[in-house]
């Protein structure tokens, strides 16, 4: 749950912010995150207007209320402060109306002012409720960059996830969080991955304990977030199971309702999974450009079939 009290705290240094009226409400809930020029809710129309939003008074919202009769003044600011207002916020710096502070104070609805301009504050205010009202979960894996691509590495407990990035950083590549990932979807239709605060930069490999890549192989190896583009998982090599050998069968996975490219990598003694893993991210590039090495060799392979079929009925 996010308070205006949150907002207050976080970014109240950012964006100028002071505090004019209505504190005994500064623990009200943001519930949308969203930010609202009133617009025609002042002029008296209140067709689908929510009051859930945070109320933007710039210069032309301050002039159209000065212009009106203190009476209807007042009526229109009541009509647009609800229960469920967030709070108001003024740019500019203008001073807010004597009938808004009384009422903010009355309905103790947070009334706060600003030196930024009223679209560059507009701006800000999408930006910071949009990163806090994002999708977000945790998931269990290592998350690196190779060749610029976000590999969210997965699998069953020591199978050999950390080793994989540990030569992965070995080779210049870069750790974004190991262990636990914080996954995050942004505008809807991609993920981006991070780690917590205490273990970031930090990998716990089995048999040294926990290193600081930072320090070890410097702050070129990692990095704090990263887009995640591909989820690769490890697992024990089973003989009785068909992995697949050409790679026509692409598979994704569901994370936050974002389809991501999947693909399934069996370990064994010999097998060198971090030029696999180089590999794979080097193959997803090329699918990014429009090159599929197993599409084309799938169509070159159709050809010939083809055209040995059409000689074998010729004799």
């Amino acid at each position: 749950m996010y308070l205006v009290e949150n907002l207050y705290k976080e970014h109240g240094e950012s964006l100028n912010l002071r505090l004019v009226a209505g504190e005994s409400g500064i623990k009200r809930r943001i519930a949308i995150g969203e930010a609202e020029r009133p617009g025609l809710s002042l002029g008296g129309y209140y067709k689908h207007y929510s009051a859930k939003r945070l109320l933007i008074f710039g210069r032309l919202e301050l002039e159209y209320l000065r212009d009106l009769k203190p009476a209807v003044r007042k009526r229109r600011l009541k009509a647009l402060l609800g229960d469920n207002t967030p709070a108001v916020i003024v740019a500019r710096n203008y001073r807010p109306p004597e009938e808004l502070i009384a009422l903010c104070d009355e309905r103790a609805v947070p009334l706060l002012r600003t030196k930024m301009q009223t679209m560059k504050l507009f701006s800000r205010l999408t930006v910071l409720l949009a990163e806090v009202f994002s999708p977000q979960i945790s998931v269990y894996g290592t998350l690196v960059e190779v060749f610029g691509v976000g590999v969210l590495i997965r699998g069953d407990s020591s199978v050999g996830k950390s080793e994989a990035a540990l030569g992965l950083i070995e080779r210049g590549h870069r750790l974004v969080s190991d262990d636990i990932v914080k996954v995050k979807k942004r505008e809807g239709n991609y993920l981006e991955g991070t780690g917590a605060e205490l273990t970031r930069h930090h990998l716990e490999v089995r048999g040294i304990g926990i290193i600081n890549v930072a320090h070890l192989h410097g702050a070129v190896c990692v990095r704090d977030v990263k887009r995640i583009d591909l989820v690769v998982k490890l697992e024990v090599w089973d003989e009785h199971t068909f992995y697949d050998r050409v790679g026509l069968d692409e598979k994704t996975c569901d994370i936050l309702d974002v389809l991501v490219p999947l693909h399934l990598l069996p370990v064994k003694p010999g097998r060198d999974v971090v030029l696999l893993l180089e590999t794979i991210a080097l193959n997803h590039r090329l699918k990014g450009m429009g090159y599929n090495s197993a599409k084309e060799f799938n169509t070159k392979l159709l050809e010939m079939i083809a055209v040995n079929g059409r000689r074998g009925s010729r004799r």
